[in-house]
């Protein structure tokens, strides 16, 4: 069994054409595993719906409470790609005998085009294979959390040295 953790960012946001905005509605996790034919044994979990730039240390210290006190030893978080680092680096101190793997998507699922649905199979793929230990998985790829770091002019994640 995985537990997803539901945390927001860019992955769950819509658009209100009238206001010209984007917003946090209900998460599209279950939606996608559906189109994306998952048979994986997950229980998916909404934790909170904060765009990463708005995170703070208490709210990743709720995400670390969290990932300690479920039962699951395998974990992937959808979360916003500015400050996913951040979080990763927490969970890295907090949580050190689970293997976690942190997600989002560089374009909101709702537009038709994200690359969310791609990141999530990939993450629930990498949750079920990896060693104990915090990953950030991007475009296929899974990074240990203190090796990554976002592209932001290619809108892509890339090894850090």
């Amino acid at each position: 069994m995985i537990r997803i953790l539901v945390c927001g960012g860019t992955f769950d946001k819509r658009y209100d054409e009238i206001a010209g905005r984007l917003f946090f509605g209900n998460t599209h996790v279950e939606e996608m595993l559906r189109l994306g034919r998952s048979g994986v044994d997950v229980t998916v979990e909404t934790l909170m719906m904060v765009d990463s730039l708005d995170m703070t240390d208490e709210d990743r210290a709720a995400i670390a409470a969290e990932c300690h006190a479920c039962a699951e030893t395998r974990i992937v978080i959808t979360h916003g790609t500015d400050t996913i680092v951040e979080t990763a680096a927490t969970l890295a101190e907090a949580v050190t005998e689970k293997t976690i793997v942190l997600t989002g998507a560089m374009i909101p699922y709702a537009f038709g085009s994200s690359d969310g649905l791609f990141n999530l199979g990939s993450a629930l793929s990498f949750a079920q294979v990896l060693p104990p230990g915090v990953y950030v998985a991007m475009n296929g790829t899974a990074f240990p959390w203190d090796r990554v770091r976002k592209d932001r002019q290619r809108g892509v994640f890339e090894a850090a040295d």
